[in-house]
């Protein structure tokens, strides 16, 4: 494992964070305690010292599993990282109370690293009026939380005021290799490190977009390389080729990708990618801008949807119909994972959606949904639906 310091604090931490907004779940959509436990564990043996969780993350069920998880001498080993849920704050006294809860439920007497979270322009605006810059300095002079950061899902324009708003130890944003220009983007990293600040990495695989269904035009381009990597080293490497980048945090829910990043995150040293790499990185990004039909990360702040749509299961399946090129098997798998052929058997389509607009002020992309979802309704739910999903139905017996 390689490490990086954090600027202003001096910590070793490792360049591969375990993020755990997308743990392994059973059926019935709950964490798999075990298995989730037993693979941050493991991360942990293998050199992650970097934990990051969140007030909302699985239903507010993440950080009660960090707090056990990090049970049997696992808390000392790491530095722990979590949110104060911004939207949720009205007054003052939310904050320590919040931060309290988070306390109890992560058995820990402080948090290593705490973020606002979630911040646009105007949910910090909301929180600095509120004297969240006070709750910080208090909390830090207490013991309660050692660093104090942010996240950020804004535009650009409203992320350097934020920076220069407190004294922050480090910041998290969005960065892949098709977020270059997106958010705080390329542009906000450079300018929170030159401001001394560390900077935590989340979706570097866009959710799992750069990884997942990937298409042949696009492996194509890999293949041109002398050395061979997956799309999922690509990915990670391009970030970590990045100096003034601290740490990446992967939502890693699976065994296989556990060990892959851990390899990986051996190997990445800053600018050790050569320029004919970095050229091959750019015509990959190139190519899936035309190719993807919705920017969606698969985060699920945009959910639970009160009339029953799966929204990022949607769109996960508009952007296959687009990346893999075969729509009557996106048709039909669509059909079985959103008609109710599998999982828990309840429909969970495009088309249940009423337009109220909930998802739309939650997205931290801030995408239109409601309008992309009749784009899935139009391409995915046409002429022969119900026979779809009844075919689905019947070849996943649930009937």
């Amino acid at each position: 494992m390689l490490y990086r310091k954090m600027p202003k604090t001096g910590d070793e931490l490792s360049i591969l964070g375990f993020g755990c907004m997308r743990l392994p779940v059973k059926a019935d959509g709950s964490i798999d305690e075990e298995r989730a436990i037993r693979q941050i564990r493991y991360a942990i043996d293998h050199g992650v010292n970097y934990v990051d969780t969140a007030w909302p993350y699985h239903g507010g069920q993440s950080e009660p599993l960090v707090g056990r998880a990090l049970a049997d001498g696992y808390r000392e080993k790491v530095r722990l990282a979590t949110k104060l849920p911004s939207w949720l704050i009205e007054k003052r006294g939310d904050m320590d109370t919040f931060l309290n809860a988070q306390l109890e439920k992560l058995q820990t007497d402080h948090i290593d690293y705490y973020l606002v979270h979630a911040l646009v322009g105007e949910l910090w605006d909301n929180v600095e009026n509120l004297g969240v810059t006070a709750f910080l300095d208090k909390a830090k002079a207490d013991g309660r939380i050692r660093n104090a950061g942010f996240s950020f899902h804004g535009a650009g324009s409203d992320f350097r005021r934020i920076v220069d708003a407190y004294d922050w130890d480090f910041c998290q944003i969005q960065y892949n290799f098709l977020d270059e220009k997106n958010q705080a983007g390329t542009a906000g990293l450079g300018y929170a490190a030159s401001k001394g600040l560390g900077v935590i990495i989340m979706e570097p695989l866009r959710g799992g977009n750069l990884t997942r269904n990937v298409p042949l035009a696009i492996n194509a381009i890999w293949d041109e390389a002398p050395v061979k990597r997956t799309p999922a080293e690509w990915a990670l490497r391009w970030i970590w080729n990045h100096p003034e980048v601290t740490v990446v945090l992967s939502g890693m829910n699976d065994e296989t990708h556990i060990r892959e990043n851990l390899r990986v995150a051996d190997q990445a040293y800053p600018d050790s990618l050569t320029e004919t790499e970095l050229q091959l990185v750019q015509r990959a990004e190139k190519k899936y801008r035309e190719l993807l039909k919705v920017g969606c990360t698969g985060c699920q702040y945009c959910m639970p949807c009160p009339s029953g749509v799966n929204i990022p299961l949607c769109f996960e399946e508009y952007n296959n119909l687009y990346l893999t090129g075969n729509a009557d098997g996106e048709k039909f798998m669509y059909a079985a994972r959103l008609g109710g052929a599998v999982g828990l058997g309840t429909p969970e389509f495009a088309s249940l959606c009423v337009q109220c607009g909930e998802c739309r002020e939650k997205c931290p992309q801030h995408l239109d949904i409601p309008v992309l979802l009749e784009s899935v309704v139009t391409e995915l739910e046409g002429p022969g639906f119900e026979e779809r999903v009844a075919m689905a139905r019947q070849a996943f017996k649930q009937e």
